[in-house]
């Protein structure tokens, strides 16, 4: 675990880089993470992993300046689902979607370096072909994201009536 690059929240709200013996800003964290290099951040009085909250204060801090990825829609879905039974599968779910979103980015730009550099073929050709390749790896992926998505809405269904039931039968109870 010593590969984990340790950063020390002060008191002050300052970010202490460890590695490096300097404070550091959160531009500097979202370099971090845009270099891929794995880090932990740590309150300095109680040593907890606070990472998720500075990784959110990044987000925000992104949101606020420039082209914004998160729409009002999509932040209002994200948190309605907060508190809900099917709230760890939308995790789950949109977790797999940006890694398999990112897979294919990938993939996508290496074929078309590899076919660029080949002139005799035409662009258009290229993108039917990427697209195709795309489409039917995802497929497979989308189907299984789905059925687990499916069968833990199913879940839900059956629970909201019971905890329905179990509230109205306390509240019938106190009368």
């Amino acid at each position: 675990m010593s590969d984990v690059r340790i950063i020390k929240k002060y008191p002050n709200r300052r970010l202490y880089d460890t590695q490096v013996s300097r404070y550091i800003t959160l531009e500097e964290v979202r370099q971090l993470v845009l270099q891929n290099v794995e880090f932990r951040v740590e309150d300095k009085r109680t040593s907890d992993d606070i990472t998720r909250s500075i990784l959110l204060q990044v987000i925000s801090e992104q949101e606020e300046n420039g082209n914004p990825i998160f729409s009002v829609e999509l932040l209002s879905f994200i948190v309605r689902y907060y508190g809900d039974p099917m709230q760890s599968s939308i995790s789950r779910y949109l977790e797999l979607s940006l890694r398999l979103f990112t897979e294919q980015q990938t993939h996508f730009t290496e074929q078309l370096r590899d076919l660029l550099g080949q002139a005799q073929q035409p662009v258009l050709a290229l993108k039917e072909l990427v697209q195709k390749e795309l489409a039917d790896k995802q497929l497979p992926v989308w189907r299984a994201v789905r059925k687990e998505f499916l069968k833990n809405l199913e879940r839900a269904k059956a629970i909201k009536p019971l905890l329905r039931e179990r509230d109205e039968d306390a509240a019938g109870g106190s009368d």
